[in-house]
């Protein structure tokens, strides 16, 4: 695909930041990013295959955001709905985004001028007083169910029911729709209280056979079938035969160790997180998963607790924040002695830096698979196989 095509397809480039759709083809980023890989994780790893790039590299995001604002256009006040502008928060509003789920567009431009018609008062962030903060849609890829979130600035919502008839009646492809209360002066999209408008206040999703639920706060991979790709690299790098035992460190609501369920003996999931811990266990316990087990502890501690008991892992598998992980957790790990060490990163530099900390515990980087998860911007996630120099 040519640049000029591509900079004539997205009027926002170089406004909102939150791509770079035109600056090159596909195929040129797909090279650069691969660079960037070997780059920070070369000297490390004996083989970094090509990146994983996407069949068609538009419209992958299945959670799509939008602040909402005010603007004067032809002396009309006018509401408007979009992203800031990187590294402000000057709000560029967007339409049919390039990057972002269709249906998902159309419903937050719908919601927009339902705000306008309803003379709903937008959130103004400096003072602090309005109402109407953000919306935010989730879309499973492979239910088709939507998920609408209004984020409010209080718990009163005028003509809420109208609001909601409405918007079911432009968008009945809607299954739930969710009313979320931040009223905190904070950059965090959302708050902490829920309220059903509409439908379950969830929706599910399938990932490699998996059913997952989705609330308004639960981390879900934003591209899904990038994900399957992913995940089933990692699957691969494990080296599972049926009888191993799995320990899912940073596990989240425990994706990437229900998705090696199948594979291995056991599976022990440990997240900080209490929230993401109980979504976890109900996940395991929708889909019949019954050699999973999920508890709420820091994962360096818990695996130094394993090791002074004597126990042992014989694999690892890690999928740390973009800051990476922490030498002591390094550490931990190792003192399970783990004959693998499968580490999913979203940060190709921090994950050079902890496979050096890993060499010094006796771990070598086999192989690496880059995948593109996110394309038209600078982010590509890896996964890489650790092995055990004495195994």
């Amino acid at each position: 695909m040519e640049k000029k095509e591509n900079v004539e397809k997205c009027p926002y480039v170089k406004k909102c930041g939150a791509c770079h759709i035109g600056e090159k083809s596909y195929e040129e980023e797909l090279a650069e990013k691969k660079k960037q890989v070997i780059d920070n994780i070369g000297k490390y790893c004996k083989k970094i295959n090509d990146v994983a790039g996407l069949y068609y590299p538009y419209h992958y995001r299945n959670k799509v955001h939008a602040v909402f604002g005010r603007r004067l256009d032809n002396g009309k006040d006018e509401v408007i709905a979009g992203t800031y502008a990187e590294r402000t928060h000057m709000i560029i509003p967007v339409k049919d985004c390039l990057i972002e789920d269709t249906q998902a567009s159309a419903i937050i431009q719908t919601v927009t001028k339902l705000v306008q018609s309803f003379r709903l008062w937008v959130y103004n962030e400096d003072t602090g007083r309005g109402l109407m903060r953000h919306v935010l849609v989730r879309k499973g890829a492979s239910t088709k169910q939507i998920m609408v979130v209004l984020v409010t600035a209080s718990p009163e919502f005028p003509h809420k029911n109208h609001f909601v008839d409405r918007l079911r009646e432009i968008h009945p492809e809607i299954t739930t729709i969710v009313q979320n209360v931040n009223d905190k002066k904070t950059t965090m999209v959302l708050g902490d209280r829920n309220k059903v408008l509409y439908g379950q206040g969830y929706i599910d999703d399938v990932l490699l056979g998996l059913r997952f639920r989705i609330s308004p706060g639960s981390f879900y991979q934003v591209n899904s079938a990038q994900t399957q790709v992913l995940y089933k690299k990692a699957i691969q790098a494990a080296g599972l035969t049926g009888t191993e035992t799995v320990i899912d460190a940073y596990c989240g609501v425990g994706t990437i160790g229900m998705c090696m369920h199948a594979k291995a003996g056991r599976v022990l999931g440990i997240e900080l997180n209490e929230q993401a811990v109980k979504d976890a266990r109900a996940n395991a316990k929708r889909n019949n998963l019954e050699h999973i087990q999920f508890v709420a502890a820091d994962a360096t501690e818990y695996m130094t607790l394993m090791s002074q008991k004597g126990e042992r892992a014989d694999v690892v598998v890690m999928d740390p924040p973009r800051s990476g992980s922490t030498q002591a957790f390094v550490k931990a790990a190792a003192r399970v002695k783990p004959r693998r060490v499968v580490y999913v990163s979203c940060n190709p530099e921090t994950l050079g830096r902890d496979l050096g900390w890993f060499a010094k515990e006796g771990y070598i980087a086999r192989e690496a698979w880059p995948v593109d998860m996110f394309s038209f911007t600078d982010h590509v996630e890896v996964a890489c196989c650790l092995q055990r120099t004495d195994s």
